[in-house]
């Protein structure tokens, strides 16, 4: 199809270029829209995914770059922080970052900072926007080796110590099937959100992610459909599902 060839490298660059600039906070400055009442659907239904389980961290991915992972991660914290939940962000793509952009922070200090120097107390990182009432953790500055510093006894800690100061933490996670970097999280992160652009994203691609995180045996609570006509005046949204490996 010609929206995998020209047309498709065209919507990627201009989608990475408004990535640059941050995501848009749609449930904090659209909070009547439809699409901050779809993420306020999203929030039930992780929820609904996670109901009975002893967990409190979840990873948002999705297969290719420019799929809209960050923009849900970040939408996503912000309405689960509504409920009154303590809700910790963490930017954890290392590659491409963009959490301290959208919410317009320093990231000299942030995740491999605390990865790569133990002894700094995790609050020295951890930012708390107080209009919004979240903390974020922005990722820091780039290192080397982001597959490694991921896959590290640290950052298993750093989970645990997350886990034990706040509520809920979403990890904001690079694309699947570009690096090895989500994959390897998913051995201290199990759960996943799966983030996929409508008309973009090729049905291979979307496979190929899920058999990535079966194999490390990460739990798939649902997926997230980005840019989905919502009605025929010409509104895109966003719908919620659950992914089926053999389709």
């Amino acid at each position: 199809m010609e929206i995998f060839g020209n047309r498709r490298s065209k919507t990627e660059q201009r989608l990475l270029k408004e990535q640059a600039l941050g995501s848009p906070l749609i449930a904090a400055m659209q909070p009547q829209s439809l699409q901050a009442e779809q993420f306020r659907t999203i929030r039930t239904n992780v929820e609904f995914a996670q109901f009975g389980k002893n967990t409190r961290s979840f990873m948002v991915t999705s297969s290719i770059p420019a799929e809209g992972k960050s923009t849900i991660s970040a939408n996503l914290a912000l309405i689960i922080a509504q409920t009154g939940k303590n809700v910790l962000l963490v930017d954890a793509d290392l590659r491409k970052p963009t959490v301290h952009r959208t919410f317009q922070l320093s990231n000299e200090i942030g995740l491999t900072t605390l990865l790569m120097n133990p002894e700094t107390p995790f609050n020295h990182a951890v930012k708390r926007i107080a209009d919004w009432d979240i903390f974020v953790l922005p990722s820091g500055s780039l290192p080397p080796n982001p597959a490694e510093l991921l896959g590290s006894a640290q950052m298993h800690h750093l989970k645990e110590l997350f886990e034990e100061n706040f509520d809920v933490i979403i990890y904001d996670v690079a694309p699947l099937n570009a690096v090895s970097d989500p994959q390897i999280l998913a051995t201290h992160i199990k759960e996943v959100v799966l983030v996929s652009r409508y008309g973009y994203v090729k049905k291979d691609e979307v496979k190929k992610a899920v058999q990535a995180l079966e194999q490390v045996d990460a739990n798939i609570l649902g997926y997230v459909l980005n840019n989905k006509p919502v009605n025929d005046g010409g509104e895109y949204g966003y719908g919620y599902g659950y992914i089926n490996s053999e389709e």
